[in-house]
This record gives C-alpha cells, sequence and structure tokens, in this order.
C-alpha cells in the first residue's frame, strides 16, 4: 500500500551530520511539501535529546527526518507529534519483533525500548514563522542491523534480537505506520491516540525509581500530561510534573 504523503518525496543522502539539521536548513530556503523525508545511510553528528549524540554505524540502521507542515497538528499541543512518531516506531518495532516475545514499550519523552533496552530515538524540532508554527521535523534514529554497540550502555538492536532486515523496506513500512498516526491526529482521534500511547508507555501506572537532583527517588507512574510532562506521584500521593531536563529514568 503507497502512502498518501508521508515519503512520497525522499531526499536521500550518502552522508550528513545530522538529518534534523539538514532539514531546518532546507526549510530556510526552500519550500517543502508535507512528508518530505531527509535520509541518510550514514549519519555522523546525530543528535539527541539532552545534547547526546546518536551513533550510528554507516548502512546498518535508519537514520532519517519527516518534514510535516502545520496542518497536520493543528491547534493540538505539539507533544502529539510524540506521541504519534513514537507509536509509529512502536508498530515497526513490532512488525518485526514478535511482541509476544519482546517487550516493546515508548519510554517518556522519546525512547523505544525492547526488553528494557533501548533501540531507538526521537528528536521533533520546530520551525516558526515569527509566532506561528510552519514546520515540525520528526528526526528518527532505529538500531536495525547494527550488532556492536561499544561504549554504548543498554543499547539493542532489531538484529542482535532476531536477524538482519533490509534496511529501505523498513522504512517503507515506517511510512505506512505515520501516515496513519499522522491522518488520526489531523482527524482529531486524540482519544485514540492517547489510548495507544499510554497502552504502550513503560512503566505506567507502575512505581519505579528515578534520578532526581542526582538522588535516586521511587514515583509513581500516572501519564503524561497535555503539555508533555512527566506525571508522576510522590510516597504522599501528591502529583509531580516534570520535563525531560529535570528527571530521568533509571533502567
Amino acid at each position: 500500500m503507497e502512502t498518501l504523503f508521508i515519503g512520497t518525496n525522499v531526499i536521500f543522502l550518502s552522508e550528513t551530520e545530522s538529518t534534523n539539521s539538514y532539514a531546518i536548513e532546507l526549510l530556510k530556503n526552500v519550500k517543502v511539501i508535507n512528508g518530505t523525508v531527509v535520509h541518510t545511510y550514514n549519519q555522523t553528528k546525530g543528535r539527541g535529546q539532552r545534547g547526546n549524540t546518536w551513533m550510528s554505524e554507516n548502512a546498518r540502521n535508519l537514520t532519517f527526518s519527516v518534514i510535516l507542515t502545520n496542518d497536520i497538528l493543528g491547534s493540538f499541543n505539539q507533544f502529539y507529534l510524540s506521541k504519534i512518531a513514537a507509536l509509529a516506531c512502536y508498530d515497526l518495532m513490532a512488525h518485526y519483533l514478535n511482541s509476544s516475545q519482546f517487550d516493546i514499550k515508548i519510554k517518556w519523552p522519546n525512547d523505544i525500548l525492547v526488553n528494557a533496552q533501548k533501540i531507538g530515538g526521537i528528536l521533533i524540532e520546530n520551525v516558526f514563522n515569527g509566532q506561528k508554527l510552519q514546520y515540525s521535523v520528526i528526526g528518527i534514529g532505529l538500531n536495525i542491523n547494527q550488532l556492536n554497540f561499544d561504549g554504548i550502555a543498554n543499547a539493542t538492536s532489531i538484529a542482535k534480537l532476531s536477524s538482519e532486515i533490509n534496511i529501505d523496506e523498513a522504512l517503507k513500512v515506517f511510512y505506512r505506520y505515520l501516515e496513519k498516526y499522522a491522518l488520526f491526529l489531523k482527524q482529531q482521534k486524540l482519544d485514540v491516540i492517547n489510548e495507544l500511547y499510554f497502552a504502550r508507555l513503560y512503566g505506567y501506572k507502575s512505581i519505579l525509581p528515578f534520578k532526581l537532583n542526582q538522588q535516586v527517588i521511587n514515583f509513581f507512574l500516572d501519564g503524561v500530561n497535555t503539555d508533555g510532562k512527566l506525571k508522576l506521584l510522590d510516597e504522599k500521593k501528591q502529583i509531580c510534573l516534570f520535563d525531560n531536563k529535570e528527571i530521568e529514568f533509571i533502567l
């Protein structure tokens, strides 16, 4: 099944520092159609949250960015983009890894885990014209066929868990999943998105250890609020809200 807009226009780069950076620079000079994908086999300075780098072996993983125009998000909170991107990544993992054998989860705010090991990450950056959102760039890094993760703790890949797959085919599968959820958002199916997201959220409705102000503290993970902040309950059942720079999961 072909997509309507996600991946109908693909910019392939044999090598680039960061597909997100390339996409953002492109948007400064060119009007880009909705769903344009910037894809590379060799991302030399991939960027993640908290200023981290995303290291990937050449031609072994999926490293790409999807450009969406502001009409997809509409008036909804921008964290919905993170939700639909994470759901698409989850579905891609479940497409290749049997979910009855592998524990696939979305870890707030933007990681994909399999058996509590990191297999992917998402970085969303927005381009504004004054106060108006023009474009959102969804950067995706997914470990596909890489086997060696020296120096990177707690990482895995589809090949390590199962077997190697065709990267280009996997990218096309991802297009279909992301478009499905992007259309859900455009059609205001927010309840469907939220139900699926929370069903797949790592640690949802359970007590987990977190690192806060250099201390390890147990919280009950009660969800994510409309602004994308993690909603936790402390031992007194008081609500605590955190953004991604204030608290850290301990896996």
